[in-house]
C-alpha cells in the first residue's frame, strides 16, 4: 500500500485510517449513492465532508482528485493492481466497488451489462434532468416568469418516472430481484425530487405506485438510513 500522503488531498483532508477507502463527498444525492454503497458491502472506509459553503470542491487538493470539482471522489488504498486507486464519477465508483466486494454488481454476463445499461440510464437522464427541475422549481430558477424550461423539465422528469413504473412493473427492484447498483444510484434521486425538491405534486408523482413502492423499500433499508447521513454534516 502506498502512502496516501502523496496524494495532495491528503493534506486539506488527513487520513486518520490510511489503510481504508477514503471518501470525499456531501450527502447529496450523488454523494450518497457511495456511501450507501459502502455501507451496504461493509467495505472499511473514512468519511471526509467537502463543504459547498466553503468551496471546498474548487480547493487545488479537491481538484487534484477530481478536475470535474464534484463530489464524491474516492481513493481506495488496496487498488487492482496493489497500488491506490483515485477515482471520481459515482457511476464509476459504484462500479469498483460492486467488483471490489463482489456485491451488488454481476462479475459478468448479461446481468452485469443490464445492470450497468440502468446505472447509465440514472447518469445521463434521472440525476440532470431532476436536478435540472429541482433548480428551476425550488431555487433560482421559480423567480423566472418564463415557464417554459421549468415545464419542459418536469415533462421530462415524468417521462423518465414513466420509464422506470413500467421496468418495475412485476419486480422488486430494477433488475428483478436483484438489489443492484442501478438502485442504488436511482432511488436517491427520487426521494430527492419528491422530498428535498419538492416537486411531488409539480410531476404528478401518485402516477407511479411502482416508483413509489421501491423506493419506499429502498428507504427502509438499515444501510440506506445509514449512508443517507454520511458524510455528517458539520
Amino acid at each position: 500500500m502506498s502512502d496516501l500522503n502523496a496524494f495532495p488531498i491528503s493534506a486539506r483532508w488527513p487520513a486518520q485510517h490510511p489503510e481504508r477507502i477514503q471518501l470525499y463527498s456531501l450527502p447529496t444525492p450523488n454523494g450518497v449513492k457511495v456511501s450507501i454503497m459502502l455501507e451496504e458491502t461493509g467495505l472499511a472506509y473514512e468519511p471526509h465532508l467537502v463543504r459547498f459553503d466553503t468551496n471546498d470542491q474548487l480547493s487545488p487538493e479537491f481538484l487534484s482528485l477530481n478536475p470535474n470539482n464534484k463530489i464524491p471522489a474516492i481513493i481506495d488504498p488496496h487498488g487492482p493492481d496493489g497500488e491506490p486507486l483515485a477515482l471520481f464519477e459515482s457511476g464509476a465508483i459504484l462500479i469498483w466497488l460492486g467488483d471490489k466486494s463482489g456485491q451488488f454488481l454481476a462479475r459478468d454476463g448479461r446481468e452485469r451489462y443490464e445492470t450497468i445499461q440502468w446505472l447509465m440510464f440514472q447518469m445521463g437522464g434521472i440525476g440532470p434532468m431532476f436536478g435540472q427541475l429541482g433548480f428551476f422549481h425550488k431555487f433560482a430558477g421559480k423567480e423566472y416568469e418564463d415557464k417554459r424550461p421549468r415545464d419542459r423539465y418536469v415533462a421530462e422528469s415524468r417521462r423518465l418516472l414513466g420509464v422506470l413504473e413500467k421496468r418495475l412493473e412485476g419486480r422488486a427492484w430494477l433488475m428483478g430481484d436483484h438489489y443492484t447498483i442501478a438502485d442504488i444510484a436511482t432511488f436517491p434521486w427520487v426521494r430527492n425530487l419528491v422530498g428535498f425538491y419538492e416537486a411531488g405534486d409539480l410531476v404528478g408523482f401518485k402516477d407511479f405506485p411502482n416508483v413509489q413502492r421501491v423506493l419506499d423499500a429502498f428507504v427502509a433499508r438499515p444501510a440506506v438510513k445509514r449512508g443517507l447521513e454520511i458524510p455528517a454534516r458539520a
